[in-house]
């Protein structure tokens, strides 16, 4: 038995206490926050240890027993996955907990669709989240026709694809169907490539009803100045919040790309910052002046010394590591509630970007330059929130006078 920050840890786990308690200090876990950890693996110690398990059994689907045990016994806290993320993370790094895989009994189909997120990540250039999700769109139509491997896909009809689709879309919202079709669209060109199929069936997938109503709302300016106001810059938080949301309504960025922000993409010599776009794009922007204070003001007086990586923004309870995109987006949801402006998320202060440029007078060509657009047709959406500029700029129908 091993006593640490005033928590016995008895059990297969009880060796690996002292350098877990270690870890959670590096990670950056206040001592409460560390305790309840230790507290966490002194019971799955205990829980392993009447099992007559070791920490060499824990796979997911065993993690999985033990939160459902610990939910059964009453604990009210640390009962999902998360909570076990340091303790099996560090447990991994010293090879005595097994690394994640595929399922135990990975079927044919798992393994097709593996084949498929290496493509994904490898050639096509995809974040992993994104491939992730386009595996589970697809995963129902892969288990359904490919069960025993590529010899059920040399027997795939086009009839079969917009079956599986017609039915899903049933039981789906219109945007979730046009990402399943997307995703399913994206498979079946990899099947075609490695020849596991008869012939082109990608274009056998329907197109999914698009009732996108328009762009939402662009805020007014003085909507975007209550929420830069409504971030604190006495405290490390407001500075870390003032610093992201400035540069979503100055620069347009989404929210991905301000989580994937580093140290090393900020140039403070030449004025400029260099974004990871999407497909694995790089854009070099001019960092405004308002901008660049803001970030200067979060590293000098509220990024973590001990920060686990070089993300610019990083969380504010440990694990001291990047943001998550979604973690950009609830800041600018949380900023939106203080400033009582209801609900507003990261992508909003995008379009405002957009539209406040078209207000200025600028072109869509340079509205197109600052969203990094690659194409025209994406920028020209913007004019469809600015009337009034675009009845200056038609012309007057022949024969009529203006």
């Amino acid at each position: 038995m091993v006593v640490m920050h005033g928590v016995r840890v008895a059990g297969p786990l009880a060796p690996y206490a002292e350098g877990l308690a270690g870890e959670l200090g590096r990670l950056g876990f206040t001592p409460t926050s560390a305790r309840q950890q230790l507290q966490v693996a002194a019971h799955l110690s205990r829980w392993l240890a009447e099992a007559g398990l070791d920490g060499a059994a824990l796979t997911g689907p065993v993690a999985d027993r033990f939160l459902a045990a610990r939910r059964a016994a009453g604990y009210t806290a640390h009962l999902t996955p998360k909570a076990l993320c340091p303790l099996l993370g560090y447990l991994r790094r010293l090879s005595v907990a097994p690394e994640p895989g595929l399922p135990e009994a990975a079927s044919s189909a798992e393994a097709l669709l593996e084949a498929y997120r290496a493509w994904l990540l490898g050639e096509r250039g995809v974040q992993a989240a994104v491939a992730r999700g386009y595996l589970d769109l697809v995963r129902p139509f892969a288990e359904r026709h490919a069960a025993d491997g590529s010899a059920g896909l040399g027997v795939l009809t086009a009839g079969d694809v917009t079956a599986f689709l017609t039915a899903r879309s049933r039981r789906l919202a219109p945007k979730t169907a046009q990402r399943l079709a997307t995703a399913l669209r994206s498979l079946l060109r990899f099947w075609h490539l490695q020849g596991l199929t008869g012939g082109p069936l990608d274009r056998a997938v329907p197109r999914a009803a698009n009732r996108r109503p328009g762009l939402p709302r662009p805020l007014e300016h003085g909507e975007v100045a209550s929420l830069l106001a409504s971030c604190d810059p006495q405290t490390a938080v407001g500075r870390r919040d003032l610093a992201m949301l400035t540069l979503l309504a100055r620069l347009g960025l989404r929210a991905q790309e301000v989580a994937r922000l580093t140290l090393d993409d900020i140039d403070w010599r030449s004025g400029e910052i260099s974004i990871a776009g999407k497909g694995g794009r790089r854009d070099r922007l001019p960092l405004p002046a308002d901008a660049g204070q803001a970030i200067a003001a979060w590293l000098l007086h509220g990024r973590p010394a001990g920060a686990l990586d070089c993300s610019v923004f990083i969380r504010a309870r440990a694990p001291r590591s990047g943001l998550t995109p979604g973690a950009v987006t609830q800041a600018v949801a949380a900023a939106a509630q203080r400033a009582g402006l209801g609900a507003i998320y990261a992508h909003r202060l995008r379009h405002s970007a957009a539209t406040a440029i078209l207000a200025k007078g600028g072109s869509l060509a340079e509205i197109g330059q600052v969203l990094r657009h690659r194409r025209i047709v994406t920028t020209a959406a913007y004019t469809k929130v600015n009337i009034e500029a675009l009845r200056r700029l038609a012309r007057p129908w022949p024969g009529v006078s203006s």
